[in-house]
């Protein structure tokens, strides 16, 4: 009942496109080179078969996991924006259900020594029965029993911890799982006021602000 009213908020559309109705790009385009690579898989420019028409396509390595979901909902943040336009805000009950499953996953994480190092409302992502998953490990750290803190500054500025802040001119600064803690702290307001502190601020700014304060 409550995940039938959560999704009230933000309704999944039945006649969305599944993955498995897609066609084979290869039918109609041709890889012609290789112009970027990330974590998850590669960029390249090709070219249509049809017209001569030039593209660019970005293809994600294979997926080895036992368990895939299709988070259909969109973003925690694509959410509040869209109550936003309309006038309206989460409630706090659907904000700390959203919350409970970050939690989760932070849990799992932590559990097994991984620091996400990005916790954000764009990477809080929403399943069409109401799950909440938390993506995007692009910058996460795996801790050792050799090496159990980091001292590098990643993440997104109005997000970040102060002591990961710190690290970029502090080189004799570390951190440990707890910045995450901070980072879901900041997106919780985020969920209630629509952005994080700061966030009128620039980047660079809120950077030297927030481990003064």
């Amino acid at each position: 009942m409550f995940r039938r009213s959560f999704y009230g908020l933000y309704p999944y559309k039945s006649s969305m496109i599944g993955p498995e109705s897609l066609a084979d790009p290869s039918s109609d385009w041709d890889i012609v080179e290789t112009i970027g690579k990330g974590t998850y898989g590669k960029v390249y420019k090709v070219i249509n078969k049809k017209d001569g028409s030039q593209a660019a396509v970005k293809v994600l390595d294979p997926i080895n996991v036992s368990h895939c979901w299709l988070c259909n909902g969109g973003s925690v943040t694509d959410l509040i924006k869209g109550l936003l336009m309309r006038g309206k805000r989460l409630e706090e009950p659907i904000i700390s259900y959203i919350l409970y499953g970050a939690l989760l996953g932070l849990q799992h994480l932590h559990n097994n020594r991984i620091i996400h190092r990005d916790v954000k409302g764009n990477n809080i992502l929403l399943t069409t029965d109401g799950g909440v998953k938390l993506v995007d490990f692009g910058v996460s750290a795996q801790l050792t029993s050799a090496r159990l803190r980091r001292n590098t500054s990643v993440g997104t500025p109005f997000w970040m911890a102060p002591e990961v802040i710190a690290c970029e001119q502090q080189y004799d600064y570390s951190y440990d799982a707890r910045c995450d803690v901070w980072s879901l702290g900041i997106t919780a307001i985020e969920l209630a006021d629509g952005d994080p502190p700061l966030a009128e601020m620039h980047p660079v700014k809120a950077l030297f602000k927030i481990p003064r304060d």
